[in-house]
């Protein structure tokens, strides 16, 4: 697998990076979106059964390719499972030409500061260790800012940082994801300290090294050109956060340099009850879209 050709594509941008990568907090939601109620699983292990075969459809899509969707993000649990008979990551990258992510974060601790750190991540290494035995290029990883607080954004975004540089270590590309509450009040205000922390942790980066962004869409168009337009950010994108598609595509629509990475929004109108050619057709649409809304910059 190439590194340096995964590199390039991400770096181009000329498409969108799929969210694969609800865990088990956020799975039975997932599910019953999907039209896949509670009573239809009785344990845990069916239950991420039922999430692979969500996941598997998605990917099997003939519209999912490497030509719109540039990457996807894993869960641990789809990456140590298999696709068309080979590792998730490894289909993803072989057969579609999809760049593979990894989720690494383990949850959130309890609130302090308006804010939810990352909780410990002991077995990290052992983790990206792993992933890189099955292609993975870069991770993921996800804290959330609840309020605009000076000392709280400060912590999230030197805990990102942290972790960035020990993924990084690995020859893996780390995406930082500080996500921004959308409904919170005082939203702009937070996302004012939160870009200003950032650009001052990329001196912190050591020559050559890069990280990825995964930002919350902005109140103010184009708030983060200055992070994307940094040599050291290889790409920024977007998480949809919560809003609708049609929200999410039309404010990534204006934000020049930014690509989607979106989740909820990418699956929003699939069912386990539609028909093959009822579901590839809505994935087609819904890819066509968010691809649409991505570039458009």
């Amino acid at each position: 697998m190439s590194n340096d050709t995964q590199r390039a594509k991400i770096a181009a941008g000329q498409g969108f990076i799929a969210a694969l990568d609800q865990s088990g907090g956020s799975t039975p939601n997932a599910l019953k979106l999907y039209g896949v109620e509670e009573t239809e699983y009785g344990s845990d292990a069916e239950m991420f059964d039922k999430i692979h075969e969500m996941r598997t459809r998605i990917v099997s899509a003939p519209a999912f390719t490497g030509e719109k969707v540039i990457g996807a993000i894993l869960f641990e649990n789809t990456m140590d499972r298999q696709i068309g008979g080979k590792p998730s990551s490894l289909a993803l990258w072989e057969d579609n030409g999809v760049v593979p992510f990894l989720k690494v974060d383990k949850g959130l601790e309890h609130a302090a500061n308006g804010v939810k750190l990352m909780k410990p991540m002991p077995e990290l290494d052992a983790l990206l260790a792993r992933a890189k035995e099955v292609g993975v290029f870069g991770t993921k990883m996800r804290s959330v800012i609840d309020a605009a607080d000076p000392a709280g954004i400060k912590a999230i975004v030197a805990q990102q940082f942290e972790v960035g540089h020990q993924i990084s270590s690995h020859g893996l590309m780390p995406i930082l994801e500080p996500e921004v509450t959308i409904s919170i009040a005082d939203k702009a205000e937070a996302e004012k300290i939160l870009r200003d922390e950032i650009a001052a942790h990329l001196d912190t980066l050591a020559e050559g090294e890069q990280i990825k962004l995964q930002l919350t869409l902005p109140e103010e168009a184009n708030f983060y050109k200055p992070l994307i337009d940094d040599a050291r950010v290889l790409k920024a994108v977007a998480l949809s956060g919560g809003y609708s598609r049609t929200d999410a595509n039309a404010r990534l629509a204006q934000n020049a340099g930014m690509i989607a990475s979106f989740s909820r929004a990418l699956t929003e109108g699939l069912s386990a009850k539609q028909s093959d050619d009822t579901f590839n057709a809505m994935i087609a649409d819904t890819i066509d879209s968010i691809h649409a809304a991505s570039v458009a910059g």
